[in-house]
């Protein structure tokens, strides 16, 4: 038990009354926390621009896509902390990631913000029951707790960690959260999402487009709205590096796009910070340290079969206006799924570009359909090529796919060999460096591409080595159907790499 005199000599009760009724005080001057090193700091909000910022603007519901270490799942655990430990009959709930990092927010930013509370604050406010569960109830009825999955009762401040891994790796438990934590948040209490972007689908990027879309609208918002708050990489303060780091034409070209769009200066400092940071982070480095809300979302996803690739056609900006040109033929590449969803790509080739023009998915229709679609759009075609079972013959007529197709009006039909996925995989990589996409026909093209990934295993924690079937893998499957019969129907794989800086420098985008 703390003794009365000791109190005393702290703060007399009048003191007390007045500085703990100060919300803006409490954040400033009672919490501490560990920062990256590890070191026991103050937290202090004036000291952190964005922590700053989230605070004078929050609204209900809050979501927050961002840069690493920003510290905002610190800002929102002390946050709702303060609340839970002055407010009466309150209930908070933090939603982590994983065990580990359940763990670890409940050791290092609940528990020890409590344990380093002053301790004539502590006596006033009565020691709390430490559930086993991470969960800490005070005896003013409120309670704080850090789980990994939703829960059922009615919280009034619930915040989400790392939503957009959750989304990707665990679809099913980011449902559970949509429909158990978030809905029992009701309208005028406060609910806050902070993650790292991890590809442009999921409940995550859904949230944030939406979002997005009502800031860019001017729309009023709300109680059960989200605002947007995004937080990129150059708003830290420790992002620069003092280094003999040369800034190449190419990110001199990414830096002053950057400032141009923004309105902003980057400094030479941040712009070697960044540079030797890529060095590192490689394809992810749009994810973790986006530059701009765009530039998180077209990042890859982990386990991407494409990473890298996507990562040169971004920073290449080969992403753009393509218009179809009536000069040149339009090919087809073709996924037939049975009952399930058909995708046709349109490229045109120019010298050594690939220029993904268009394309078309659908499911429940039958192939007379596809044939009329396709005669609508008045491209002047050349090849339709097609996965290797498009001829085989059905064991009671004895008609193919193909026949059907030819009986329907469609000519310059191709079937492409059959090959492995994974070798499938590897042609499409190989001609990665030729293809440009339209910005607007083809967004479902890239995006597909980029959220195409390896399927992950829950029970060992890794991915396995094969792809996961969703709605991305329909389109990467018509994109290997260009991959494995593109080289035989246009060029020499061996001569390639011979021809292709003569074709770059008649290109229509060198």
């Amino acid at each position: 038990m703390i003794e009365e005199q000791e109190i005393k000599t702290a703060y007399t009760k009048e003191d007390i009354k007045a500085l703990i009724g100060d919300r803006w005080w409490r954040l400033n001057n009672l919490y501490y926390v560990k920062d990256d090193k590890g070191k026991k700091v103050l937290f202090q909000l004036k000291s952190r621009e964005c922590q700053k910022y989230l605070y004078n603007n929050l609204w209900f519901f809050n979501i927050i896509p961002k840069a690493r270490q920003l510290g905002i799942t610190t800002f929102f655990c002390i946050l709702y902390f303060d609340q839970i430990l002055f407010s009466e009959n309150k209930t908070a709930a933090i939603i982590a990631h994983t065990q580990h990092d359940m763990k670890k927010i409940f050791r290092n930013k609940i528990k020890f913000a409590w344990d380093n509370l002053p301790t004539w604050l502590r006596y006033y406010i009565g020691e709390p029951d430490i559930d086993t569960a991470n969960e800490m109830v005070f005896p003013n009825g409120s309670s704080i707790s850090v789980t990994t999955s939703s829960r059922s009762d009615t919280v009034q401040f619930l915040h989400i960690s790392e939503f957009g891994k959750i989304c990707a790796r665990f679809p099913e438990k980011a449902d559970e959260i949509v429909a158990g934590a978030i809905n029992s948040v009701h309208a005028g209490q406060m609910i806050s999402i902070e993650s790292t972007a991890e590809g442009r689908e999921g409940h995550f990027f859904d949230y944030c487009m939406t979002a997005e879309k009502n800031k860019k609208e001017g729309k009023e918002l709300s109680m059960l709205q989200f605002k947007i708050f995004f937080f990129p990489w150059y708003e830290h303060p420790t992002y620069i590096l003092n280094s003999s780091t040369k800034v190449n034409k190419e990110f001199e070209i990414y830096f002053n796009d950057l400032e141009r769009k923004l309105g902003i200066k980057i400094t030479e400092e941040q712009r070697k910070w960044y540079i030797d940071k890529k060095q590192l982070m490689k394809d992810k480095m749009y994810k973790e340290y986006p530059s701009t809300l765009d530039e998180a979302f077209q990042a890859s996803t982990e386990g991407s079969y494409y990473a890298s690739e996507m990562d040169k056609v971004y920073m290449e900006k080969r992403i753009r206006n393509v218009p179809y040109d009536p000069s040149l033929d339009v090919e087809t590449w073709w996924d037939l799924g049975m009952n399930d969803h058909n995708v046709i790509i349109f490229t045109q080739t120019n010298g050594a570009e690939i220029r993904f023009i268009d394309c078309y998915v659908n499911r429940g229709e039958g192939l007379a359909h596809y044939v009329k679609f396709l005669k609508e759009k008045n491209y002047r075609y050349g090849n339709h090529c097609f996965p290797w079972d498009l001829d085989i013959r059905e064991l009671g007529t004895g008609i193919s796919r193909k026949d059907t197709m030819y009986n329907l009006g469609l000519t310059n039909i191709i079937t492409v060999p059959k090959s492995g996925i994974l070798d499938g995989i590897e042609r499409v990589r190989y001609l990665f460096s030729r293809f440009y996409f339209d910005e607007t026909k083809t967004e479902p093209i890239y995006s597909a591409l980029a959220n195409y990934r390896k399927d992950y295993d829950t029970k060992l924690g890794t991915y396995k080595n094969s792809p996961r079937h969703d709605s991305n893998s329909h389109i990467a499957d018509a994109v290997r159907t260009l991959g494995n019969g593109f080289i035989n129907t246009h060029f020499d794989m061996k001569t390639n790499q011979e021809n292709e800086q003569v074709e770059k420098d008649n290109s229509f985008f060198a």
